[in-house]
């Protein structure tokens, strides 16, 4: 007979191998609720697009997570177990679609000429964007398969490809995101609260880069603690869960709340915007006199 299969082992060390310890829920529950009310009010004071909404709605899908995790402590299911695994596991990864959705915004509004495909504003929206759902759909996949004693070898390794996936991708955005960043011609909307076009592009680089690197970082932890298997020293380690999925994903949305990127992506279309070298060439006014021809010097 399997633990899963006895009934007189408690159900928190069938499902975490260890009883899971109170309070640390509980405040991390606190601690993302807060962020995402935040998140939300800066989207409404600075009237932000609406896929910015992305970022508070990943953050009460984490507070989400943590009352499954709470309930956990004090009676475990199966049911709560598998919510709580889908809701800690993936809406991270919707942070990287904001991040990606912001270059794309970047690329395609600044109207520069890119000299590969790989860096048009289609190819590079739809492509990042594919991949984080695959990468998603295939950790959500795997999550649900993880609790179960027949499919749990199979979930693994489901989760641990969607995890691989996801760092190739990740490196690849961030090499997008470094170019972007160095071309001058990629330009941003200038919020009033920024004091030139190179600090607003600066902190919306910031902001995606710092947070990519560190979606990476805990994508690393989860690959060790899946690799590791169930019951192993990574999965059966509550300590290295929060700090390296817990803390690592609260400081990323500490990021998003110091360097804002909503202001800097309004809905109106009226804020101000340092010109791109090639836009700047079209839009240039061309002298009228220029355009006359002098009777002494026909054409």
């Amino acid at each position: 007979m399997s633990d899963f299969d006895n009934p007189d082992i408690d159900n928190r060390l069938k499902y975490f191998t260890y009883k899971p310890v109170n309070v640390a829920p509980e405040i991390s529950l606190a601690a993302y609720f807060v962020v995402g009310s935040i998140l939300v009010w800066q989207m409404v004071r600075h009237r932000s697009q609406r896929w910015v909404a992305i970022l508070p709605g990943t953050a009460f899908s984490e507070a989400i997570g943590y009352a499954f995790r709470t309930a956990c402590v004090y009676n475990t299911t199966f049911g709560m177990y598998v919510a709580m695994m889908l809701f800690l596991l993936v809406p991270p990864n919707a942070l990287a679609l904001a991040n990606y959705k912001a270059v794309g915004k970047i690329m395609r509004d600044s109207h520069a000429q890119p000299r590969w495909f790989w860096l048009k504003p289609g190819f590079v929206n739809w492509f990042y964007f594919g991949s984080d759902v695959f990468s998603i759909c295939m950790q959500g996949a795997g999550g649900g398969m993880l609790t179960g004693t027949n499919t749990r070898d199979a979930g693994r390794a489901v989760v641990l490809v969607g995890l691989i996936v996801q760092l190739f991708f990740f490196a690849c955005y961030l090499a997008t995101a470094f170019y972007v960043w160095w071309r001058p011609e990629y330009t941003v909307h200038v919020s009033p609260s920024d004091v030139s076009h190179a600090s607003a592009k600066r902190r919306v680089m910031l902001a995606v880069t710092l947070t990519t690197g560190i979606l990476y970082l805990r994508s690393i932890y989860r690959i060790a603690e899946f690799a590791d298997g169930y019951g192993g020293k990574i999965y059966s380690s509550e300590w290295a869960f929060y700090v390296f999925d817990t803390i690592l994903i609260f400081i990323a949305f500490i990021v998003y709340i110091v360097f804002f990127i909503g202001r800097n992506f309004p809905r109106s279309s009226n804020v101000a915007r340092a010109p791109s070298v090639g836009h700047e060439l079209q839009q240039r006014p061309v002298d009228s006199s220029q355009l006359l021809v002098s009777k002494d010097h026909p054409v």
